[in-house]
């Protein structure tokens, strides 16, 4: 007959070999959507790779509503032609709608992202796609790109395109991210005149597209740009429209703007102060300064005097300013002090000095802070002046 310490030590362990079935399963038993989210926070090899836990698991990744592929994995080189017959093989097995798409790719694949873009199109479903493609030559979008009609989220790197005569515009894009996109300055206008409600939009350079506009088309462009909400221009956008001689004021006043992110030259100090005083409702400001030294004698005194136009600006909702590569400069800092002495509400105004602006700079420009205090229209705006976080390691 069994003792007691063994009849209880039997059924510990029969109840242990439950629980660890249980854990076992626990993941399995969740719901499918869940699972399909578990999958999309997962590199696609790695979701590819669950097919083999089960059979429940066999085909949880054909359903996944978001895909993403990327041939830079790190300092392991990817072969291209394994690399597309995997994409290959996920599209063709795939069952349910694709709402997300994402290809990042280093090889100069033309023919086979042809046919990726043109698979995705006959369904009509994707919301979001992200491209990106690095190599000697540029990449032309095909005529299927302009057939996804659903998208809301566009974001294009690297690439260009030409409008069809039949181009029907993205009736549905909210957000817009260019960067070193090849396009004309009237294609890009007729593109964002068949995107009404784009509320985000981004323009950016890297380093190989040039691009320069005039003071009129730089007004145009607002106007293509109605819903506008958050809006975001590289510097090299920027810069040509120093010689062109803004106004005072755009023509037309953009109420829905609530972030403006640039990149300045601060020669062209009258491009920056005509933007932000045509938006009433600005929340946060974040700028990059740059200096190009072959203009800066030349312009300096003139923007100063620019400032002293806008004694009278009004940045009544402005919770939010950030400034970056910040070299002390009369110019910058009298800019601080505009947007400062104008903004009620302010809560934060962040200056991250350039890499170039010494610690004895830095002193002497806190020690003239203390001496000379300027005038600040919210009483609880908290001022900070920081280096940028690898400056020791450039230093050094």
């Amino acid at each position: 007959m069994p003792c007691r310490s063994s009849i209880k030590l039997g059924g510990i362990y029969q109840e242990m070999k439950g629980q660890r079935k249980n854990s076992r399963d626990r993941i399995s038993a969740l719901p499918q959507d869940t699972i399909e989210k578990i999958l999309t926070l997962m590199p696609i090899r790695d979701a590819l790779r669950t097919s083999i836990l089960s059979r429940k698991w066999r085909y949880c990744w054909t359903t996944m509503a978001k895909l993403v592929f990327n041939d830079r994995n790190g300092n392991e080189e990817i072969d291209e032609h394994k690399f597309v017959k995997a994409i290959f093989h996920v599209l063709l097995l795939h069952k349910a709608p694709i709402l997300e798409f994402s290809l990042f790719v280093n090889s100069e694949i033309f023919s086979e992202i042809d046919q990726i873009i043109l698979h995705l199109s006959r369904g009509n479903n994707l919301k979001k796609f992200i491209f990106e493609i690095l190599g000697t030559d540029t990449y032309l979008l095909p005529r299927s790109f302009f057939s996804l009609q659903g998208l809301e989220y566009l974001d294009l790197s690297y690439c260009t395109f030409e409008l069809p005569l039949m181009y029907n515009g993205f009736s549905r894009l909210k957000t817009l991210r260019f960067c070193d996109v090849s396009i004309t300055i009237d294609m890009l206008f007729q593109f964002l005149i068949n995107c009404p409600i784009v509320e985000e939009f981004a323009w950016l350079r890297d380093y190989w597209i040039d691009m320069e506009i005039t003071e009129y088309e730089f007004v145009e462009l607002f106007k293509c740009l109605p819903s506008i909400q958050v809006l975001e221009f590289s510097r090299l956008y920027i810069k040509p429209l120093a010689a062109c001689g803004m106004p005072h004021k755009l023509p037309i006043s953009l109420p829905h703007l609530r972030i403006l992110v640039l990149g300045v030259c601060f020669v062209d100090l009258s491009t920056v102060l005509c933007v932000i005083n045509s938006c009433p409702n600005l929340e946060k400001i974040k700028m990059e300064m740059y200096w190009d030294h072959n203009k800066c004698l030349q312009q300096t005194f003139s923007n100063l005097h620019d400032i002293q136009d806008y004694l009278g600006l009004k940045l009544d909702h402005l919770k939010e300013m950030e400034i970056t590569s910040f070299t002390n400069h009369a110019l910058e800092m009298e800019f601080v002090k505009l947007v400062m002495a104008n903004s009620p509400v302010l809560k934060k105004a962040l200056v991250e000095l350039d890499i170039s602006v010494s610690v004895d700079e830095e002193v002497k420009m806190l020690r003239d802070l203390l001496q000379i205090p300027f005038p600040r229209a919210s009483p609880t705006a908290n001022f900070i002046i920081k280096r940028p976080k690898n400056y020791y390691r450039y230093r050094n």
